[in-house]
Formats: structure tokens, C-alpha cells, sequence
């Protein structure tokens, strides 16, 4: 049996030492690593390295790694992308997530909390089932891609599960505690409105040209997919 391959992590980093520090952790833990900077024709990196997730300082080279994950999910690109940052305020994390991100890590950068965020978004877990559906809403887990009325949808890692977990759980009421725990796995945000913000994706999604809506918000609780 041949063995699946290594993820490969592109890190884009303009600081040369943190970056040699990052990749040769990412190195040691068993991971693919490619580097580029700000110099390079960044989506060119990507058609060629074809990484299983990007790393990027949100100011990398004094350029706003904000638009440029903006650009990459405005291409279609749907593997995760963490960004690092030196600040952390609510506005700025919410300005990551509004970005396309999926994540954030902090600095002073730090290895044993650096690979265990990567784990949480590169385990592989094999699918119970190939697909879940709620009314005229299909979620296929193993393209990651969302259908409605025919219509195909495609969704950001962090879409994808929190989309997951919702059809998992049809016609119940969810906290966001809930929804934090089995989506993100740790309390990703504390005081912000990161699952708002990600409800809000979704709805741009999948409820489209006056299509019924299925995320449902039970104020004060949570959120609810059902169909009315």
C-alpha cells in the first residue's frame, strides 16, 4: 500500500529568520514546506506548489496579507489559510476572518502552539457517510462542496465544517459554545463574533435569488437549520 502523501504548507513570510525557524519546524514535524516573499509572484506559487494550506504574515512585506487572501478566495481557492499577526484586538481578528482566513496565529511566535493549530486543520478524518442533506441542500464530504437546487457551491475549509455540523444536526438548536467546540476545537475567539461572521458567509452561499432560508438564528442561543 503506498502511503498517503506529506501536507505541503506554503509559507509566506518576509522576515527571513522567523521564516527559516517556521519551515524547519514544519521540516521536523513532517510536513512539506515551501517559502516565498512578496517579491515572488505569489499566485504563481500557488498553481505551482499546489499547497494543502498557506501560511502569511497579514503584513508581509509591508502589503496587506488581508488582500491577499481576499484575492486567493476571490480565485476559488478553498484549502485553509492561517495569517500571522502581531495584534490582537477584536478588529483585528475579525478583519482576518472577513479576509477569507480561517485562523490566526499570533507572535511572538511560538513552535508547540504553531503545530498544533496545523493539526486541526490538516487531520484527515475518514467520512461516515459521502453525503448530508437538509431540504433541497446537499453537502458532499468528500469534495467538500455544497449543492442547491443543482446549484454548486463551493466552501472554505471552515465553511465546510460548520456547514457539516449544522446538517448534522438538523431542526436543533446549537450554542455558540457548541458550534465553537465542534467546529474550531478551543475557544477560538473569545468576546468576538466569529461564528456571526461565518453565519454570515454561508448565507451568502447557499440562500441566493430569494432561496428560503435554512440558517436560522435563535437569538440570545445560538443557531438553528431549519426551514422556517
Amino acid at each position: 500500500m503506498i502511503a498517503p502523501a506529506s501536507p505541503h504548507i506554503l509559507l509566506i513570510e518576509s522576515d527571513s529568520s522567523l521564516a527559516q525557524q517556521m519551515a524547519g519546524d514544519l521540516l521536523q514535524a513532517g510536513y512539506g514546506t515551501s517559502l516565498a516573499n512578496v517579491q515572488q509572484d505569489l499566485f504563481a506559487q500557488i498553481d505551482l506548489q499546489k499547497p494543502d494550506l498557506v501560511i502569511v504574515d497579514r503584513m508581509a512585506g509591508g502589503q496587506s496579507g488581508l488582500q491577499f487572501c481576499r484575492q486567493l478566495r476571490d480565485r476559488g481557492l478553498t484549502i485553509p489559510i492561517l495569517l500571522l499577526m502581531g495584534r490582537d484586538t477584536v478588529e483585528d481578528r475579525v478583519a482576518c476572518l472577513e479576509a477569507g482566513a480561517d485562523d490566526y496565529l499570533l507572535k511572538p511566535y511560538r513552535s508547540d502552539e504553531f503545530l498544533r493549530r496545523l493539526q486541526l486543520y490538516l487531520q484527515r478524518e475518514p467520512a461516515a457517510q459521502e453525503h448530508l442533506q437538509f431540504s433541497n441542500l446537499t453537502l458532499d464530504l468528500s469534495t467538500r462542496r455544497a449543492a442547491r437546487n443543482g446549484r454548486q457551491i463551493d466552501l472554505t475549509m471552515k465553511e465546510f465544517d460548520l456547514l457539516r455540523f449544522l446538517m448534522e444536526h438538523p431542526r436543533e438548536v446549537l450554542t455558540r459554545e457548541q458550534i465553537l467546540e465542534n467546529v474550531w476545537g478551543y475557544d477560538f475567539m473569545g468576546e468576538s463574533n466569529v461564528i456571526e461572521v461565518y453565519i454570515r458567509y454561508l448565507r451568502l452561499k447557499i440562500e441566493i435569488e430569494g432561496e428560503k432560508r435554512l440558517v436560522q438564528t435563535v437569538r440570545g442561543v445560538g443557531y438553528v437549520l431549519r426551514e422556517s
